[in-house]
């Protein structure tokens, strides 16, 4: 592990790291970051009128506005506060009690405690509030709060994400009394807010915020957490209690992360509820549950987003994405291995990739993409693949057109970026790895963990990886000792392809408690504890025998395991500490002299149950200085059965050289040594015997458990991956429906419309009393008008036939040749001719197209003309009758 991970992590919890450090000389600025859009001048009056202008912060006020806007923002705003209301200029330092404006046609960034100005883009999504607020929690994010008022769209979200994960406040004002409701829901969908208040609350809030001193660059803990009285408890123990109620209420033990991280999202929530010290707030966890579980999702600091650090994605898909698809075997399936996604977003990228390497190779084999994450919640929104438009910062025109579809104010993934993935909740510490992986993608992950969790958790991703699988870390993150396992592709962007297996085997025994205790003495908690479970009666048993045989010489009680549980009288003399990990075994904490010969007698004992005493020992003659010296006799005295385990009280009673042993039962420890050694060297034959037969039938075991293990594991990922194309399947149904539904009922409209259409065709027919036929091109009878029927003899029965199989009453031999060749040439015909008892018909023939096909059709129009043609006979008649006398005068007066 690199060197900052090693200081990081030297001790579990180091009591002066818990009480922290005093507040440096110079404190920071706090700056509160106000992010408003439409309807936002309402609620920045209301802010600003609550707020006192002596809370010592800079306030930063950034909207949306347009490059040709002249605001008036400056002169508003001054009527509600007595702050100096100054609208911003580029390369301008910031300082306390000051309302700073953004300028129209700018982007705003903070840089080294400088407001900077750039010119707003002509092109492209603009996003002012997060640009600002990304720039600021890089460099003073544990002293800024952000505020996000009123506002169309989804701008402050990942500002709002940048400033959380670097330990600063977020304030949303309540979407239900918002005038535009889009940028509070959009930052409260992140699930990292700390707020959610009515504009009239936040200044009350915000003031209780900033009254708090601000955190000194590189402290460790902030000043709630060390409290000077007296009487103030510990706080190592008060910080133990969170980690073990965090351990119970969601089973993942943030004793495996790093102290400082830890400590920095307590003090965080410790701000946001105005709790002045850690002991405070551990009694306010075990009152409110919900804060527990905040608490714990801040812990677990989900923030991610697409295609973070894009040169190292850059170099993933040209030196592992690409060479991977160009040399996949044909129906093999690409195996990848998302760990810790978070919302999804970083699984999506890598399933991006591929993709688009599939599109480059012409060749699209089987892709599945295993995403996974500590946090239920997590993966329920990366499944549902819905993102607010702030993505379009992250993913480029090209791949939001491609790989999303627009719906309302998000981007949703489309069907063929989602089917590639699997999502599913894992615990990298606890739960076992994936197998034969071809890529492991675990990015910013490790850097929260302790160098032993670090370890763990790289072995197990190495387990995961198949024959010369890759391995994707995050920028600050390194294989330590796993390096000689790897071959480095790319140094810079953490890229790594596996060159052997870790030969180790795969420890997948879950966490035990911490083998280094938080601050407590380990062994007065562990005796604490051993006291609770036995109770006073074994010590009282104790006393008895102790008084009814010595009177009161120094004396231990052990149980059956010889382990300490409790001390009589002043035993200290006789104990000796020694290098190593702590333990309450009595034989690693005797005096060396001692511990043959208290073992011997402890055996004995144990093995009679009575009373035994062995010879003078000499302790310690000529020894360390400090140390016990003379003659010492041990006696071992049965102190009864408690709890189906038998204790017994060793007992260390001075004696001088001169003296006379008593009548008491004596051990002679070498003969019982003797004794003993050749039954341990039976029990250790018999062991060793045991022992091998063990083993075989584990290794037997263990074999036949890898096989059922990559079995069920394989079937595992068969039904996650068959779910996971159902709930596909199921989700493309339900679009389908959708769309038939739409379909369906524009159907009904057009329906509607015909019918109306055909209903007003029919009335006009009856009014007009013209004789009307449709034809199509085939001269297939069509339509007709009831004037018609009477015509062609015609019945609904011959709608459908050629009106060549039709017999009519006209005239009219060349009636069928006109029709075809009206619809040939396209012209309109109209001629008249005789009908039966003497009636004349003019017909006309007017060809049409049906609009948006090739069919066609003719109209064939009938109109009675008989009163026509019998007025122009009468008046040929008449004509004729005048031209009669005509004649008739000429030749009277020739005569």
């Amino acid at each position: 592990m690199n060197s900052k991970l090693q200081a990081d992590s030297a001790g579990r919890h180091d009591p002066a790291q818990l009480a922290g450090a005093r507040l440096s000389s110079v404190e920071p600025l706090r700056v509160v970051v106000i992010g408003a859009s439409a309807g936002g001048l309402e609620a920045l009056e209301k802010l600003f009128a609550g707020l006192s202008p002596e809370l010592g912060a800079a306030f930063i006020v950034i909207q949306h506005l347009s490059p040709d806007y002249k605001s008036m923002m400056q002169g508003l705003l001054a009527r509600h506060t007595r702050m100096p209301v100054i609208q911003v200029e580029d390369d301008m330092p910031i300082a306390a009690n000051q309302v700073y404006l953004i300028p129209p046609g700018a982007v705003m960034s903070f840089q080294r405690g400088r407001l900077r100005l750039t010119p707003k883009s002509a092109s492209g999504l603009v996003l002012p509030i997060d640009v600002f607020l990304q720039s600021l929690a890089s460099q003073n994010g544990r002293n800024a709060i952000a505020v996000i008022l009123s506002g169309t769209g989804s701008d402050g979200s990942l500002g709002a994400v940048a400033i959380h994960e670097a330990g600063g406040l977020v304030l949303v004002q309540d979407p239900d009394e918002a005038k535009f409701d889009g940028m509070p829901r959009s930052v409260i969908d992140t699930g990292l807010v700390d707020h959610v208040l009515p504009v009239d609350v936040i200044p009350v809030r915000l003031s209780a915020c900033l009254r708090l001193p601000p955190v000194a660059s590189g402290q460790g803990v902030d000043r709630p957490l060390f409290d000077e009285s007296a009487s103030a408890p510990h706080p190592e123990a008060a910080f133990a209690g969170i980690l073990h109620l965090l351990l119970q209420l969601g089973g993942i033990d943030f004793d495996e992360y790093k102290t400082g991280t830890v400590l920095r999202r307590i003090e965080r929530r410790m701000a946001a509820r105005q709790v002045t010290s850690i002991q405070a707030y551990f009694d306010l966890l075990n009152q409110d549950r919900a804060e527990a579980m905040t608490l714990r999702h801040e812990l677990l600091i989900s923030v991610t987003s697409f295609f973070r650090d894009p040169d190292a994605y850059q170099a993933l898909a040209s030196q592992v994405v690409d060479p991977l698809v160009a040399n996949v075997e044909p129906g093999r399936c690409i195996r990848v291995w998302c760990a810790g996604v978070s919302t999804g977003e970083e699984a999506y990228s890598v399933a991006m990739l591929f993709l688009e390497a599939f599109d480059r190779a012409e060749c699209w084999p089987s892709l599945k993409i295993f995403a996974t994450d500590i946090e239920q919640g997590n993966i329920e929104i990366a499944a549902a693949g819905s993102y607010p438009e702030s993505i379009a910062a992250d993913v480029s025109s090209e791949r939001l057109q491609r790989f999303f579809h627009h719906h309302a104010d998000r981007f949703v993934v489309r069907s063929e970026l989602r089917k590639c993935l699997v999502f599913a909740q894992h615990n990298l510490l606890v739960d076992p790895p994936f197998t034969k992986m071809d890529l492991v993608v675990c990015r910013n992950a490790l850097i929260y963990l302790r160098n032993g969790a670090q370890d763990k958790v790289l072995r197990r991703l190495q387990y995961a990886l198949g024959p010369k699988g890759c391995l994707f870390l995050g920028s600050s993150e390194s294989l330590g000792e796993l390096q000689r396992d790897f071959l480095p592709l790319s140094a810079r962007h953490k890229i790594w392809q596996l060159l052997r297996p870790s030969g180790a085997l795969l420890d997948l025994r879950r966490s035990a408690a911490s083998p280094h205790p938080v601050s407590i003495p380990g062994t007065q908690a562990l005796h604490s504890q051993r006291l609770r479970r036995i109770g006073h009666s074994v010590v009282d048993h104790g006393y008895a025998a102790l008084l009814k045989g010595f009177g009161p010489p120094p004396a231990v009680l052990v149980n059956a395991t010889h382990e300490l549980i409790h001390a009589y009288g002043e035993v200290g003399p006789f104990l000796q500490i020694r290098d190593g990990q702590a333990t309450l075994d009595i034989m690693r904490i005797l005096a060396a002299p001692l511990v043959p010969v208290a073992a011997a007698l402890l055996f004995k004992s144990a093995r009679e149950g009575s009373s035994i005493t062995s010879d003078a020992v000499r302790l310690q003659e000529g020894g360390e200085e400090g140390a016990a010296k003379g003659m010492v006799r041990l006696s071992a005295l049965p102190a009864g059965e408690f709890d189906r385990q038998q204790y017994t009280l060793l007992v260390f009673e001075r004696v001088n050289p001169s003296e006379r042993p008593d009548a008491r039962l004596s051990l002679d420890v070498g003969s019982e040594t003797t004794e003993r050694l050749t039954a341990l060297e039976h029990e250790l034959a018999a062991t060793r015997e045991s022992l091998v037969a063990t083993i075989e039938e584990l290794e037997s075991t263990n074999e036949e458990l890898e096989s059922a293990n990559e079995e069920l594991q394989a079937t595992n990922e068969e039904m996650m991956a068959s779910n996971e194309e159902l709930q596909s399947s199921n989700e493309e149904l339900q679009s389908v429906n959708e769309e038939l539904n739409t379909l369906n009922a524009e159907y009904e409209k057009k329906i509607d419309i015909l019918n109306r259409i055909n209903a007003d065709l029919d009335n006009l027919t009856k009014v007009v009393a013209t004789s009307t036929i449709f034809v199509d091109e085939d001269l297939t009878l069509v339509r007709f008008s009831p004037e018609a029927a009477k015509i062609f003899r015609l019945r609904d029965t011959d709608l459908g036939r050629s009106i060549e199989d039709l017999n009519h009453q006209l005239d009219y031999p060349e009636l069928f040749n006109d029709l075809r060749a009206t619809l040939v040439s396209g012209q309109m015909l109209s001629k008249d001719v005789p009908g039966p008892a003497g009636r004349y018909f003019m017909v006309r023939m007017q060809p049409y197209n049906i609009a948006l096909t090739l069919h066609r059709g003719v109209v064939l129009g009938l109109v009675e003309v008989t009163e026509l043609y019998q007025s122009l006979g009468r008046l040929q008649q008449v004509i004729d009758a005048l031209d009669e006398q005509s004649r008739c005068s000429t030749a009277t007066v020739s005569s």
